[in-house]
């Protein structure tokens, strides 16, 4: 395998090993935490969950990917310029394929427990909201969350290595107005894989957490280079 061929696969495969973590102990700790309601996290602790999670990967792998673990972020980043199509399409195959692997432990541990529990291994579906009022959600969480990765990781306001910090706090910030909403995914390949495991309703509302992301990713591109631009 010639060199470049060698950088690029230690890039995709990254960007499943990140996932992975991001899957496995953000929607690992949503759904642990609901074996015992009387001692669970909370809304809080879920979304302080995603965002620890989101910086540990994203620091572990980020000089060698970028640390994506995000179609949605791969998407802007492919549509700022900043990524080829072949990386962006391959970025969210890796992922997906990370996230599917991480739902796939969840899924053996859970079965590994006494008794019969029903779970929803973190699938996200509209809570008390219409399929649109979940699109909108959505929509409008991930625009927000895109625009603050995409302003970060090119500011000259903030130190480099502290981009990581400010995306997680990010992440925590839409997962707690999200979580009671939708469940907050703002993530196709987290909320593809356990929908895969879940089906049903989480697998025919699956387009909403595919198609909401993307396009607020695309509205915090075309805000970001506006605002850019003056």
């Amino acid at each position: 395998m010639k060199t470049k061929e060698k950088q690029n696969m230690k890039k995709y495969i990254s960007e499943l090993l990140g996932t992975f973590i991001l899957v496995f102990f953000g929607t690992g700790t949503a759904v642990i935490s609901g074996l015992n309601p009387d001692n669970s996290v909370g809304t809080f602790g879920i979304a302080f969950a995603f965002g620890l999670t989101v910086i540990a990967a994203a620091y572990s792998i980020g000089d060698i990917s970028g640390g994506h673990l995000n179609p949605a972020i791969s998407f802007a980043m492919f549509l700022d310029k900043r990524i080829a199509l072949k990386d962006f399409l391959l970025y969210t195959l890796f992922q997906i394929f990370g996230a599917i692997l991480a739902s796939s432990m969840i899924w053996i541990i859970l079965n590994t427990l006494k008794g019969s529990v029903e779970f929803s291994y973190g699938a996200n579906l509209p809570n008390n909201i219409s399929n649109i009022g979940a699109f909108v959600v959505e929509a409008i969480l991930t625009f927000v969350f895109v625009f603050v990765v995409l302003s970060v990781t090119k500011t000259k306001f903030i130190a480099p290595n502290l981009s990581v910090l400010v995306i997680g706090f990010a992440l925590m910030m839409v997962h707690l107005i999200g979580i009671p909403l939708t469940g907050t995914s703002v993530n196709p390949a987290r909320s593809i894989a356990p929908a895969l495991f879940i089906g049903g309703e989480a697998l025919s509302s699956i387009w909403i957490f595919i198609t909401a992301p993307l396009l607020g990713a695309a509205i915090s591109v075309a805000v970001h280079r506006l605002l850019e631009k003056q």
